[in-house]
């Protein structure tokens, strides 16, 4: 099994959009991202994000590069910068297939 955790595209700040979505730079990387893992031939049986906007774009733009359905693409709970990881490293451990987690920091930065 192989875990790929992405911290999502830049976002537009706060006072700019409430929302945070990406920046055309955050989507312009995150292509290239995507673009680079599929040269690597990276293939996550699923990509799961936190449900925020700014993850679920990236996590779209990934797929998309990657070539894996939408369908694949799951917002779930657990994810959010200041949830606690302990939930996930467990999750993680009885997982078998490869998986990609889309977040943020500090979250996607804490050991378990």
């Amino acid at each position: 099994m192989k875990l790929y955790l992405v911290q999502h595209g830049e976002a537009k700040h706060e006072a700019e959009d409430p929302e945070r979505s990406l920046t055309p730079t955050g989507e312009d990387e995150t292509r290239k991202l995507s673009l680079a893992g599929k040269r690597l031939n990276i293939r996550p049986s699923k990509i799961y994000h936190s449900g925020k906007l700014r993850a679920l774009q990236t996590a779209k733009i990934l797929a998309e590069g990657l070539d894996i359905p939408l369908s694949l693409v799951i917002g779930v709970e657990g994810l959010n910068p200041n949830d606690e990881v302990k939930p996930w490293a467990k999750r993680i451990s009885e997982e078998t297939e490869d998986l990609m987690l889309v977040g943020h920091l500090p979250f996607l930065d804490h050991n378990p």
